[in-house]
C-alpha cells in the first residue's frame, strides 16, 4: 500500500497547483520525481531546449529544499520509467497531460506498457484549465471561432489553485541520477546563452512575483498597454505558463480577483488566458494545424518555401523596416517577443515575402524561450490567413503605419536598433553579441534599405490572393 510513487515532470515545473504531486504526496508512500530526456526533449530548438534545462535545474533546487530532488535519466520514456519501477519497487507513476499527438501517442503507451506490468498509472490536469474534449458546440463539435468558444467558457468553473504539499516524502534510498550539467541542453544557443540568461525569470517563485506584480500594477491599464511594445505592459509570464512554471488555474484566479476589484484590463486578461485554451483545443481537434495548412485551398498557394537572401534578411534582423527589425532582435536578446511584434514580423514574412508560414513556425520553434506548440502554430496560420479565426487573408499588415501607431516615439526602435544613434541603447549592442558570428554583423554594419517596401509587397500579395480565385 505505501510503495513509492514516480511524479514524472514535463511541462509543469512547479510544485503548487501540481494534481499528480499532490496525489503522489498523498499516497502514503516515497514521491519520487523524475524527468526524463527523450526524443520530446531532444528535438526541441535550441532556446526552449535551453530554457527547459534551466527550468528543470530551478525546480531540483526547490525539491531540495522540501529534502527530496530530481532524479534525471536519458532515453526512451517508457523504458526509463520501466527501469525505474524496478529499481525502486514503485507502485504508480503519475503525471500531468500533455496535448500535442507526439506527446499523446507516447504517453497512451505507456499507460498500457504500465497497466499491463501491474503499475497503476494515472494522469492529471493542470497544463490546461478546460479539457480540450470538455468544451462543445451545442451541435456537439469542436469550436473553430474563438469567440463562441470565449462565450462558452467564460462562466465555466474553474479548479481553485492546489497549495504546495507542505511536505515530500523521501524514499530510503535515491536510485542513481544524471548530471543536468552533462546533458549539455544549452549547447546550441552558443554565445547567445549569455546574453538571453539575464532576461530569464527563472523558475515558480519567479512567476508568482510577475504576476502578483502584473496584478497589482498592470492591469489596470492592459488594454492600452499591451499593444504598445516600448512599455512593459503585459503579464511576461509565456515563458513561466509554457513550461508550466506557474499554472493557468493560478493566472485565471488572479484575473478574476482583479475582475471583481474593478480593475480595468482584467477582463482582457482572461480572455488572453482563453486564447491560449483555443489554441490547445484546435491541435486537440485538428492535430494538422501544427504542420499543415488548417483551412483548405492554401497547399496550392505559390508561397516561397527556400531560404532566399529576402528571408535570411528577416532572420538576421535587416530587413530595412524598423518594426520588423526591432522585434527580430528583441528575440535574440531576450528569448521573446512582444505579441504586437510577432504579428508584424509574421504577416511580412508570410504576405510581403510572400514566404511559408512554416518557415517562420520553424525559426521561432528554434528561437524562442517562451515557445508553445499550440501557441505558435495558430499565431502563425493566424497571420499567414491559413488558420482558423485567422486575420483575413487579404489583411496585410503596414509595418510603417503599424509603428507610428504603436511606437509613435520610436522608444521600441531606438532599444533594439543600433544603427542612427551616437550612443546606442545597451540592448541594440548586445543583438550583435547574441547573433551567430558567421552573420558578420556588428553595430558598424549601415542599416539597410528595404528589402520589399510596405507598397510593393502589399501589392504582390494582394496580386498573388487574387490569382488563386480567393
Amino acid at each position: 500500500m505505501n510503495a513509492p510513487t514516480l511524479v514524472w515532470f514535463r511541462r509543469d515545473l512547479r510544485l503548487s497547483d501540481h494534481a499528480a504531486l499532490t496525489a503522489a504526496c498523498a499516497s502514503g508512500g516515497a514521491v519520487i520525481p523524475v524527468f526524463i530526456h527523450d526524443d520530446t526533449v531532444a528535438q526541441l530548438g535550441a532556446a526552449p531546449k535551453w530554457r527547459l534545462g534551466l527550468g528543470v535545474d530551478q525546480l531540483d533546487q526547490s525539491l531540495r529544499a522540501k529534502g527530496s530532488r530530481m532524479i534525471l535519466r536519458k532515453g526512451p520514456a517508457g523504458d526509463v520509467l520501466k527501469a525505474l519501477v524496478a529499481q525502486t519497487g514503485a507502485g504508480a507513476v503519475v503525471w500531468s497531460r500533455l496535448y500535442d499527438p507526439q506527446s499523446i501517442e507516447r504517453d497512451t503507451a505507456i499507460k498500457a506498457m504500465l497497466k499491463a506490468d501491474g503499475v497503476e498509472a494515472r494522469s492529471f490536469g493542470g497544463h490546461l484549465m478546460f479539457e480540450p474534449w470538455t468544451t462543445e458546440t451545442k451541435m456537439g463539435g469542436f469550436y473553430k471561432v474563438y469567440t463562441p468558444f470565449w462565450n462558452n467558457v467564460k462562466h465555466r468553473h474553474v479548479e481553485a489553485p492546489l497549495p504546495e504539499p507542505s511536505s515530500i516524502t523521501a524514499p530510503d534510498s535515491w536510485p542513481a541520477s544524471d548530471a543536468i550539467a552533462n546533458w549539455n541542453m544549452g549547447a546550441e544557443m552558443r554565445r547567445g546563452a549569455a546574453i538571453v540568461r539575464p532576461h530569464i525569470r527563472l523558475g515558480e517563485a519567479a512567476a508568482q512575483a510577475r504576476l502578483a506584480v502584473f496584478v497589482d500594477e498592470w492591469i489596470g491599464d492592459y488594454v492600452k498597454n499591451r499593444d504598445l511594445p516600448w512599455t512593459d505592459g503585459t503579464s511576461n509570464l509565456s515563458e513561466n505558463l509554457a513550461l508550466g512554471e506557474i499554472s493557468p488555474h493560478q493566472c485565471w484566479h488572479a484575473g478574476q480577483r482583479a475582475f471583481h476589484e474593478g480593475k480595468a484590463g482584467a477582463e482582457v486578461f482572461l480572455k488572453e488566458l482563453v486564447w491560449r485554451e483555443f489554441a490547445y483545443h484546435l491541435m486537440h481537434h485538428t492535430p494538422r494545424i501544427l504542420d499543415q495548412n488548417w483551412k483548405d485551398g492554401w497547399d496550392s498557394f505559390p508561397w516561397n518555401t527556400q531560404d532566399t537572401p529576402e528571408v535570411l534578411a528577416w532572420k538576421q534582423g535587416r530587413t530595412g523596416i524598423p518594426f520588423v527589425d526591432a522585434a527580430m532582435r528583441e528575440m535574440y536578446v531576450t528569448g521573446r517577443m512582444h505579441n504586437r511584434g510577432r504579428m508584424i514580423v509574421a504577416s511580412y514574412l508570410t504576405k510581403h515575402l510572400m514566404t511559408d508560414w512554416k518557415v517562420g513556425l520553424k525559426w521561432f520553434e528554434e528561437c524562442l524561450t517562451d515557445w508553445d506548440p499550440a501557441s505558435n502554430a495558430m499565431g502563425w496560420q493566424w497571420s499567414a490567413g491559413s488558420g482558423p479565426d485567422a486575420t483575413p487573408y487579404f489583411r496585410v499588415f503596414n509595418p510603417v503605419t503599424q509603428l507610428d501607431k504603436f511606437d509613435k516615439n520610436r522608444g521600441y526602435v531606438d532599444r533594439w536598433i543600433a544603427q542612427g544613434h551616437s550612443h546606442p541603447h545597451a540592448d541594440a549592442l548586445s543583438f550583435y553579441d547574441a547573433v551567430p558570428r558567421a552573420w558578420g554583423l556588428s553595430a558598424d554594419t549601415p542599416y539597410p534599405q528595404a528589402v520589399v517596401s510596405p507598397e510593393q509587397g502589399r501589392k504582390r500579395a494582394l496580386t498573388a490572393y487574387e490569382n488563386r480565385g480567393f
